[in-house]
């Protein structure tokens, strides 16, 4: 099977295992690509995978973590030993200053995977990956993961 590339990918899923396999596979590109400190912006409405493609991710980048919602707590931290993946949700950030108090711009020894970066256009980095997840049907969702920035390391 031919290498994906994730800096342009396009898929449809027909399930939440789907949704998740993308999750790892773009996880465990990441590591490949030796982008262990990776921001992932999110995007999708409620209930289109959001949670779902991180919890696939986290399967590849630290294994055996247990990746709830982080809606309540805003951050989940997850850490297998070897590898740092951090866990946003910005449904309820309404400011920077709110991006502040929660620490937000101190979480740089591992991947961000943020979820709702539409509430916060004015902190992602200069270069990240961008994910859309779609509702197509009940359980069919379209993936798009696209790197964006001035370099393509």
């Amino acid at each position: 099977m031919a290498e994906m590339d994730f800096k342009c990918f396009v898929s449809q899923t027909h399930s939440v295992g789907e949704t998740e396999k993308i999750g790892a596979d773009f996880g465990r590109y990441l590591l490949e690509k030796g982008e262990k400190t990776a921001f992932i912006a999110m995007y999708g409405d409620l209930g289109a995978g959001k949670t779902a493609f991180i919890r696939g991710l986290s399967s590849s980048v630290t294994p055996g973590a247990s990746v709830p919602s982080p809606t309540y707590t805003i951050v989940n931290e997850y850490d297998d030993g070897k590898n740092r993946l951090y866990h946003f949700d910005m449904y309820r950030i309404e400011t920077e200053d709110d991006l502040e108090s929660i620490g937000f711009y101190d979480y740089s020894d591992g991947m961000i995977a943020a979820e709702w970066c539409e509430k916060i256009p004015y902190a992602l980095p200069e270069t990240y990956y961008k994910v859309e997840i779609g509702k197509t049907g009940a359980n069919d969702r379209t993936v798009t993961v696209r790197k964006t920035g001035d370099d393509d390391k």
